[in-house]
């Protein structure tokens, strides 16, 4: 395996990105959507796992028109005010139609770099919404979209993913927290009526006793077996849609 730092350019600057490579030729690109967090070691080990399996992996930092921001402890950011505030700026500093836009650039980077087939993606927590949402916009080029514990996956808002659902022709597998409250049952039911209804191939499967970023390894609600059960269903639905 190999891995080096790039930078992509979009139409609002340069966004640094790690690019992940298996020794061997690779099966598919993969573009990994971050946490709120932003880049770090816990994400290049989540990467570099997937890269075991064959594929080339792109982790881009979505924040990079507010750089340099963090670092952030996925362990008690959320319990200071200050990391609390600066990550909630973040997030809504950058929107979802920004991601989007650059969303064409990150699969482009892929292409320069060999990975020109069909791709996949998976984004965890904010990351989750804009992978969805970036199977809507490139449905020509996103085979395979994951989201775990994704938030507002189909809220009210006038950029929810559900309500792109139409324009998805990519699988889609969506993992939810037991119990999230950026994820309720009601957004569920909504989403899983809308990619019924666009005739999307999806799973939403419920994760019981998982907290929201049960996945992630340094966040505080980390849970191994919950983990190792989302790499079994990431790695099978990529290997299905991807080869």
């Amino acid at each position: 395996m190999t891995r080096k730092d790039i930078e992509i350019e979009t139409g609002d600057g340069k966004v640094k990105a790690r690019l992940f490579r298996p020794a061997a030729e690779a099966r598919a690109g993969v573009v990994l959507y971050m946490d709120i967090f932003g880049p770090r070691p816990a994400l290049d080990e989540m990467a570099e796992r997937l890269v075991g399996h064959g594929y080339g992996v792109l982790v881009p930092d979505l924040f990079y028109r507010s750089a340099p921001y963090g670092p952030f402890d996925p362990k008690t950011a959320f319990g200071e005010e200050r990391t609390k505030a600066e990550m909630t700026a973040l997030r809504s500093a950058t929107t979802q139609d920004m991601t989007i836009s650059d969303g064409a650039a990150f699969l482009d980077a892929l292409a320069a770099e060999g990975f020109a087939g069909p791709v996949g993606v998976v984004g965890y927590c904010m990351g989750g919404a804009r992978a969805l949402s970036a199977a809507a916009a490139y449905p020509g080029r996103i085979a395979a979209a994951a989201s775990f514990h994704g938030g507002n996956l189909a809220s009210d808002a006038p950029d929810s993913p559900h309500l792109k659902a139409a324009s998805i022709k990519a699988r889609v597998y969506v993992g939810v927290a037991g119990v999230d409250g950026s994820f309720p049952p009601a957004q569920s039911a909504r989403l899983a009526e809308a990619l019924r209804v666009a005739e999307v191939d999806h799973v939403i499967e419920n994760y019981v006793g998982m907290a929201h970023g049960w996945c992630v390894p340094d966040h505080g609600v980390f849970d191994e077996a919950g983990a190792e059960r989302h790499w079994k269903r990431l790695t099978t639905f990529f290997g299905e849609t991807l080869g």
